[in-house]
């Protein structure tokens, strides 16, 4: 059991190398635009440390309608006819080719966890949980790999996604100054952390906070589960250096 630190996306001074003298883990962003080519997937594998963790946010076309401003920046147009047939873990065939493309990805980066981030427009339905079901249940998982969901949804309450997160054996991924995990079933505690200001993302995390980070939400674990600690916030490398060297990691 381990804890690990580390940024969602290259946020240190100096690219990837220098990115790897200082943490073990990111969290790529850039395969929830647009996935990178095999050989592009091979190369980043190849230059990272053996023992550097790659964890990714799974590519939208999974979990995002093509009417989300997301999609913007990923330069891929969706024919009109097709659109509705995206996103939001719907069982069509477009998701599923979708999957097996990202899983393509995760499998070369060697990732123990891939990240399912719903979007605000991804409510608490009947429909939207059947279609979980439906997909989860449907797509190829290598036993290996860990799913983690996190819900952006007000409607979403803890006793409807740890029922879920159970059945389908998911991690329920929260940022853990704002939100309760809804289950702790399996092995793996997943957080992400995306500040306190009035301003999404714009933050510098205080020693205090950080020290509260580790005593409430991951001293308790890290004994028993491998705990991610991921910073996505605008201070997000110096705020994980210092968690990283308040926690004795």
């Amino acid at each position: 059991m381990a804890v690990k630190v580390g940024c969602c996306g290259w946020a240190v001074r100096g690219g990837m190398k220098k990115y790897f003298e200082v943490f073990d883990l990111i969290e790529l962003q850039s395969t929830f635009y647009k996935l990178p080519s095999i050989e592009t997937a091979k190369r980043w594998r190849e230059e990272a440390p053996s023992n550097f963790t790659y964890t990714m946010k799974a590519w939208q076309a999974i979990t995002h309608p093509p009417s989300s401003p997301t999609w913007r920046k990923s330069g891929l147009k969706v024919p009109s006819e097709v659109q509705d047939r995206y996103g939001h873990l719907k069982p069509t065939n477009e998701n599923y080719e979708a999957w097996e493309k990202t899983l393509e990805i995760a499998k070369v980066l060697r990732c123990p966890v891939l990240v399912l981030q719903m979007p605000p427009s991804f409510v608490k339905s009947a429909e939207n949980m059947s279609n979980v079901r439906t997909f989860m249940n449907a797509i190829k998982r290598p036993q290996e790999l860990v799913i983690g969901i996190e819900f952006r949804h007000e409607s979403w309450d803890l006793d409807a996604i740890g029922k879920l997160c159970e059945e389908l054996n998911m991690v329920h991924i929260v940022d853990p100054f704002k939100q309760t995990l809804a289950t702790t079933l399996g092995q793996v505690i997943y957080y992400r952390l995306h500040g306190l200001g009035k301003r999404a993302y714009v933050y510098d995390y205080s020693d205090e906070e950080l020290k509260q980070l580790y005593e409430r939400w991951v001293k308790p674990y890290e004994k028993k589960k491998d705990v991610y600690v991921l910073f996505n916030n605008t201070n997000m490398a110096n705020d994980a250096l210092d968690f990283k060297r308040i926690a004795a990691i």
